[in-house]
Order: C-alpha cells, then structure tokens, then sequence
C-alpha cells in the first residue's frame, strides 16, 4: 500500500506561483510511477504530470509546459508540484497519484487517471483574474 497527502493548495492571484508536495508513505518513489492531476468542475480528470522510477523522467501536459516543474526531495519521500505564472484556466483540485513502476506501460498510459492505484485526497488551487 502507498499512502498520498498532499499539501499546498490555495488561493493565488493570475501569474503567481504555488508549490504542491505530495508526501508518499509505503513505498519508495524509485519504485513508483507518480502523477500529478486535476478536475475543474464539471470536467474531466486530466494528466498535469508526472515522474517516473529512479531516473526521475518526467513529462508534462501541454498546457502546462514551461510553467509547471516537478521535483522530489531528496530523501525520496516528497514529490512537489511548482506552478508559475499561473492563469485562471488553471483552477482545480490538483491529485496527486501513483502506481507501481513494474506496470509501466509507457506516458500514454500514465496520462490515464484510471492507471494509478493510489491517490491522494486532493488539493484546491484557485486563481484569480
């Protein structure tokens, strides 16, 4: 079992900046598949991105490329989401995800939410105009 909190949502105004961690319980994250994703309201859950394995890869989606960064503390227990420049358009809550790395199935099965084993509770991030 993998346990998943995340922290470091909140209320931040268009072109600012917000952190999410994810802390992780239970597994190391050189083991794990981990993802990042949002729902609006009314919408879908979508891929913000992810990480995967030892190596570190990462992939993004392309609404959020080259403003979003994903990163892990070194000890391996936290993964954590830098937003920049943030727009309205990115209002959420914002999951964080993870799945055994031994399922790998390439990034276009980790774009899909119904992938993961593991989620956290979620965290709203709300941007004003």
């Amino acid at each position: 079992q993998v346990q998943l909190v995340e922290s470091g949502g909140g209320l931040v105004q268009a072109g600012g900046s917000l952190r999410l961690a994810c802390a992780a319980s239970g597994r190391a994250f050189s083991n794990l598949v981990m993802g990042w994703f949002r729902q609006a309201p009314g919408k879908e859950r979508d891929f913000v991105a992810g990480m995967v394995g030892s190596g570190g890869i990462t992939d993004y989606a392309d609404p959020v490329k080259r403003r979003f960064i994903v990163r892990r503390d070194t000890a391996e227990t936290t993964v954590y989401l830098e937003m920049y420049s943030l727009k309205p358009e990115d209002t959420a809550v914002y999951y964080c995800a993870a799945r055994d790395v031994v399922r790998w199935g390439g990034w276009d099965d980790a774009h899909r939410w119904t992938s993961y084993d593991f989620w956290g509770q979620g965290t709203q991030v709300t941007v004003s105009s």
